[in-house]
Formats: structure tokens, C-alpha cells, sequence
């Protein structure tokens, strides 16, 4: 069974949906795990250090939750079964250590809007693509 993990990103709802329609359209056509991800970014060492780290781990970990609603109503709705995670720390490295964590043969992201940032930087999924390099393992799927 193939393992897919969806990067969520709460900023991009056109971009959460594209994703979720893809991975509908994969789950229909054969058996898949279904992972979705938020990564929530690191917070400065001037801001941790008002909290002790359980605090902050438990803060990090209900707004990542929240994040991802709007994806699990969306699976939810098309009978799409999946496990969530929130993990912290910097959006590309961290989708690829889950990817392989969790031995996802796919990382599905949804359509980009373009914006400056994408254009100098790339997309998250270029960036993702990018470190992954030659070995192309996990396939990236989306802008």
C-alpha cells in the first residue's frame, strides 16, 4: 500500500484544497495511507524563553491542530481516512524527515498561487524537490 503525506499549509486554502482533490483522486484509484502534516516554525529563542517547554510544545502543537480542520473536514467529507501530525521546525527538511519517518512514497502538495516570495525562493514543493535531489524518493506531487 502506497503512503502519502499531505503538507498543510493554513495560509493557502485554494492550495489545501488542490491538494486534498488530488489525493481523493489517488485514494480512488488504489489503496493509500493518507498522512497529513503541519509544520509549525520554531519559535526565537527571545519568545521560548517566557515559557516552559511543555507550555510551548502544547501551544505549537493546538495551533498545528488547528491548521489542519480544514483539511480533515475536507477528507472527512470524501470518506478519505488519514492520520495528522504537527511537527516543529524549518517547512522543507522537516516534510522530508516525515516523508521518510513515515515511509511515504509520495509528498502531495496542492497548486500554488505565485507570489515574489515563490518566485525568488521557489515553492515550498521546489524547495522540497530540491533537497531530495537525484533520488527523487519521495516522489513530489504539485507546484
Amino acid at each position: 500500500m502506497r503512503n502519502i503525506l499531505v503538507p498543510i499549509d493554513p495560509t493557502q486554502p485554494a492550495r489545501t484544497r488542490s491538494a486534498i482533490d488530488q489525493v481523493v483522486c489517488i485514494f480512488r484509484e488504489e489503496p493509500v495511507t493518507v498522512r497529513l502534516l503541519r509544520v509549525q516554525p520554531q519559535v526565537s529563542g527571545h519568545v521560548a524563553m517566557f515559557f516552559d517547554k511543555r507550555e510551548l510544545r502544547e501551544l505549537q502543537q493546538g495551533a498545528g491542530a488547528e491548521d489542519l480542520q480544514f483539511a480533515q473536514n475536507l477528507l472527512d467529507a470524501a470518506g478519505v481516512p488519514y492520520t495528522s501530525t504537527v511537527l516543529v521546525g524549518r517547512s522543507a527538511e522537516t516534510i522530508i524527515v516525515a516523508a521518510r519517518d513515515h515511509g511515504c512514497d509520495r509528498i502531495v502538495f496542492g497548486r500554488e498561487e505565485p507570489s515574489l516570495a515563490g518566485k525568488i525562493f521557489g515553492s515550498l514543493a521546489q524547495q522540497v524537490h530540491q533537497l531530495l535531489g537525484a533520488s527523487g524518493d519521495p516522489q513530489v506531487i504539485g507546484s
